[in-house]
């Protein structure tokens, strides 16, 4: 029986253990925390069929005004940190431009268009259905100009894409979720998406549906990663040390970190969010996303939990949660929020390609060293997905799409 390392236990990496383990590898997960606490614990937790473009970098002048100048809560940024991104920074600008964005697009299309059913198996043989529901998620839209760009748009995705939306006018939207103060100009409702009620819940039943099937999963140091004395590759853990022949690295943000030791140099945008709940207050029925001021008010079982975009911040920088103190005295106008759940935010860091594409394949300079990491705001969507491609590619078995555009070679 071939045997195999998993470094890192969130979607990824327990969707990777999964796949890998239907196909008859002997398969240990190590992590230094248990599965699904890091990043894919604090998410949105909507599995997004409906975004088949990944998000580019804007390029319009008045845009990266807004940022740079900070008028903007989507973005936030460090002075102290720019230098450690100004290099991924200027290649996700390059890559952002609208014909490479449309061929980048065309490759991503391939992987979302099969989450949600990889999603769907594990989540019925895990008995995780409680946790999801299948109604989409609606995005405000506060002024009537941002409608009549933003309907255009959701037309085109379902002329091309099959991607189906409704368009909700104010007194339909107040009807829909009458928690709401404010209605605006309307929504859109994305029909097609799922929402999870728990993200690290779901990712621990996924981990807990490869334990009940006989995998292992052990905390452990990524760092200690080594090639075997005899071949293959060994990493210590609580347990001991532990060899396989293959490794795969799903470190998410720190698998750069990692690699760099072996010589590879992958660019990362890393971008870190915030997630705060609130209860005692009102309801909501679905998600809501607020894109002018660059936030999400989910329903989850803790309560309603608003999520961030994008901080650009160092890797030891402390939380500094700007963006989430403004969506909060925003979302309160929205919606009766109640009270704080935590005494502190939670944080996390999103690991973003400066293409967009997730990095999926061998590692070209080792033998038995595997790759998967890279998926941006789209981990939770995604990871079934790239963890079945890897381990068709690990198995020698033809790849459901091809799978060259996300080969580590690339970088």
């Amino acid at each position: 029986m071939r045997s195999v390392i998993v470094l890192g236990a969130g979607i990824v990496g327990v969707a990777s253990a999964l796949h890998l383990q239907r196909r008859g590898w002997s398969v240990v997960l190590v992590d230094r925390k248990s599965p699904g606490r890091e990043t894919s614990y604090g998410n949105t937790g909507i599995i997004q069929s409906e975004a088949i473009r990944p998000y580019p970098m804007p390029r319009d002048l008045a845009t990266l005004a807004a940022i740079a100048m900070r008028r903007t809560n989507d973005v936030h940024y460090s002075v102290a940190s720019l230098p450690r991104h100004i290099g991924p920074l200027l290649r996700y600008w390059w890559h952002s431009a609208p014909e490479r964005h449309r061929r980048i697009s065309q490759s991503y299309q391939r992987i979302i268009a099969q989450a949600a059913a990889e999603h769907a198996v594990l989540i019925a043989d895990a008995g995780a259905d409680a946790l999801v529901r299948r109604k989409g998620y609606r995005t405000l839209h506060r002024t009537q100009a941002a409608m009549d760009r933003a309907a255009p748009l959701a037309e085109a995705l379902a002329a091309e894409h099959g991607v189906r939306s409704q368009i909700l006018a104010p007194a339909q939207l107040a009807a829909a979720e009458p928690g709401l103060r404010e209605t605006g100009a309307g929504a859109i409702h994305w029909l097609d998406p799922w929402t999870v009620s728990d993200p690290g819940g779901l990712v621990s039943a996924y981990a807990d549906l490869f334990l009940r099937a006989g995998g292992t999963f052990v905390n452990g140091d990524a760092e200690t990663l080594a090639p075997g004395p005899g071949g293959g590759w060994t990493v210590d853990t609580v347990d001991g040390r532990i060899d396989a022949e293959a490794a795969v690295v799903a470190l998410g943000p720190w698998s750069p970190d990692l690699l760099r030791r072996f010589g590879y140099r992958f660019p990362m945008v890393r971008k870190r969010g915030y997630h705060l709940h609130f209860n005692g207050g009102g309801t909501l029925d679905l998600p809501l996303q607020d894109p002018v001021f660059g936030y999400v008010v989910v329903p989850m079982s803790k309560g309603l939990r608003i999520t961030t975009a994008a901080e650009l911040g160092g890797p030891s920088m402390s939380a500094h949660p700007i963006q989430l103190e403004r969506a909060e005295q925003t979302a309160r106008r929205l919606v009766d929020l109640g009270s704080r759940v935590e005494a502190e935010p939670w944080s996390g860091v999103r690991p973003c390609m400066p293409d967009m594409l997730p990095v999926i394949g061998s590692a070209p300079k080792h033998n038995g060293l595997w790759i998967h990491f890279g998926h941006g705001h789209q981990g939770l969507t995604l990871g079934p997905a790239t963890g079945r491609m890897l381990a068709e590619l690990m198995s020698g078995e033809p790849t459901f799409t091809d799978a060259s555009a996300f080969s580590p070679a690339r970088y």
